[in-house]
């Protein structure tokens, strides 16, 4: 099992940078492959990105490809999310995810195949 820490979240106004953290503890972080996932109000949560277990592999929500960028320091147990020129429509909690199990890339936007979450952390983005 493995417990997960949101952080790095913020105010901030259209155009700037957040770099959010997820700190892991528990069993071995480099046997989980990671996500981050969105929700903002009303809507359903949304795949962001996806890291395998010693980052080799990522992917991105079309959407967001070439302004957000998922990495991973498993010495330091902690998976990133930089997040460049963010627009309003960017704001939401943000989640990281984690799972021991191998993912296909068609497999790895689905929450569900996801077993531990962690809290959250709210970025709003100012217009």
């Amino acid at each position: 099992q493995v417990q997960l820490v949101e952080s790095g979240g913020g105010l901030v106004q259209a155009g700037a940078s957040l770099r959010l953290s997820c700190a892991a503890s528990g069993r071995a972080f480099s046997n989980y492959a990671m996500g981050w996932f969105r929700q903002a109000p009303g809507k359903e949560r949304e795949f962001v990105a996806f890291i395998s277990q010693f980052g080799g592999s990522t992917t991105y929500a079309d959407s967001l490809k070439g302004r957000f960028t998922i990495s991973r320091d498993n010495a330091e147990n902690t998976v990133y999310l930089q997040m460049n020129n963010l627009k309003p429509e960017d704001t939401a909690v943000y989640y990281c995810a984690a799972t021991p199990r191998g993912l296909a890339t068609a497999q790895r936007m689905g929450y569900s195949r996801y077993e531990y979450w962690g809290q959250g952390t709210q970025v709003t983005v100012s217009s």
